[in-house]
């Protein structure tokens, strides 16, 4: 589809942003449709944000904006309003503009993590799991595992106080569910997610020491949200201990029309 002067844009914000699926998805679902609407990746620095959202407010072909790594807690608070998914978190994916050019955040990674799941038969009512990560994705993931009743959830995360944050919102919403900090072993564990950058674009590293990695049994699931590489080294590890995986690309792919649904563009 040609981009024209009635053409209505959806962004996608991120630093670095050059790994992003999400513009290639996103238009060629618009193009098949016949529908003049654009995705556009933008970099943008942090520093740059606040100017972001005032130059959203007012720029009248906006449909909304999609956030990536490393912006979706810092944007959270510059918004008008959240839905309670999104407050809990402080954290947002998804940016809808209102004709009155009012700015609404949801958070839907975990939307988009547990339905990959799902097509694969996976539920994880009862189950064992741990996160890696409490940053945006990370712990929008927790949330939605919380959602979806696992029995008992461990969180680690370099930053111990943003751990320990996400667990006490968690623990206030979701009482019933063992809920705690650090990951002590793997042995046991029904769903192992990383959810930090560990691991992206030629990094080699993976995201827990290994010694932890080694106690992985092939009863676990294990995903990444590392989209690039398609299968990272945290995967490839897993891959070697017998374990089904989950890529990244796949939680992106599943959440795509929850984010376009939010914006009102899916048609």
């Amino acid at each position: 589809m040609p981009v024209t002067g009635t053409t209505e844009v959806v962004v996608i914000i991120g630093t670095p942003i050059a790994q992003v699926k999400s513009p290639g998805l996103i238009n060629a679902h618009f193009a098949a449709r016949g529908l003049d609407r654009v995705m556009v990746p933008m970099d943008i620095a942090p520093e740059g944000l606040a100017d972001l959202v005032a130059m959203a407010r007012r720029w009248g072909n906006l449909r909304g904006i999609c956030v990536t790594v490393p912006h979706k807690q810092a944007l959270a608070p510059l918004l008008d309003r959240l839905t309670d998914r999104a407050a809990r978190l402080s954290t947002t994916n998804i940016v809808r503009r209102h004709p009155d050019g009012t700015l609404e955040g949801d958070m839907l990674d975990g939307v988009g993590f547990v339905g990959a799941a799902a097509r694969r038969g996976r539920d994880f009512a009862g189950a064992r799991a741990a996160v890696i990560g409490a940053g945006g994705v990370a712990s929008a993931i927790a949330n939605s595992l919380c959602e979806s009743g696992v029995a008992r959830l461990a969180i680690e995360d370099v930053d111990t106080a943003k751990r320990d944050r996400l667990i006490a919102a968690l623990r206030g919403a979701f009482g019933g569910i063992e809920i705690v900090p650090g990951i002590a072993s793997l042995r046991g564990l029904d769903l192992l997610v990383n959810g930090t950058p560990v691991g992206m674009s030629g990094d080699p590293r993976l995201p827990l020491p290994d010694a932890l990695m080694a106690e992985l049994e092939p009863r676990c699931y294990v995903a990444d949200v590392v989209s690039e590489p398609d299968v990272t080294p945290f995967l490839r590890a897993a891959q070697a201990r017998g374990c089904a995986i989950q890529r990244g690309i796949e939680m992106t792919e599943t959440q795509m029309e929850a984010l376009m649904r939010f914006l009102g563009v899916m048609e």
